[in-house]
């Protein structure tokens, strides 16, 4: 028996695919990639994250999108959804269609179990092919905890980890400041099993 070769898109027959889909994908390197459905934590400390960003950087040069927005990292093809940006001056957009966005400033993942370790790892050396990218954040979802990675001058990116709801978190390169206890409002922790 002979496999199959599977059939590769190119990203103008994913785009005009996906402007029709019901649900989103990712799309890389001519295979389309469906996204799951999010819990209520994860959607909550979304939701609360961009109230309360969008509340203080509102009448500024920056303004945030939420997980509709389409991003692609130019220089490595990829085509996906992250839960929030931040574009600061005027948003650079692919083509007529408005909808896939080229040059963030910060990204934003909230994590679940399932994508935590694609985030931490093969989606954070794409973002860091966008040469607008500042900052990219990571928050999970069942903890009260933020990781923070930011481009410094030299190119290379610092880490900075902020826990406990009784936590302050200031992005580095917007002028946004919030209360880890305001991102998790609503969210009912997971019990712990002692460890």
């Amino acid at each position: 028996m002979t496999a199959v070769p599977k059939t590769r898109l190119t990203p103008e027959q994913y785009l005009a695919i996906e402007r029709k889909a019901e649900h989103k994908s990712e799309f890389y390197d001519g295979e389309v990639f469906a996204m799951a459905g999010a819990t209520f934590p994860h959607n909550r400390v979304k939701e609360n994250l961009s109230v309360l960003i969008g509340t203080q950087i509102k009448g500024g040069p920056c303004q945030s999108l939420s997980s509709d927005m389409r991003v692609k990292v130019s220089r490595t093809g990829l085509y996906t959804y992250p839960d929030i940006v931040i574009v600061c001056g005027n948003p650079e957009l692919e083509d007529e269609h408005l909808d896939t966005l080229l040059n963030p400033q910060v990204v934003i993942e909230v994590l679940s179990e399932s994508t935590a370790n694609y985030c931490r790892t093969k989606k954070y050396r794409h973002y860091q092919q966008i040469g607008s990218l500042r900052e990219y954040i990571l928050v999970e979802q069942d903890e009260p905890v933020f990781e923070q990675y930011a481009r410094q001058p030299t190119g290379a990116w610092a880490r900075t980890d902020v826990e406990g709801l009784d936590q302050e978190f200031a992005f580095a390169t917007v002028p946004v400041r919030v209360r880890l206890a305001d991102v998790y409002a609503g969210v009912t922790f997971p019990a712990s099993d002692g460890r």
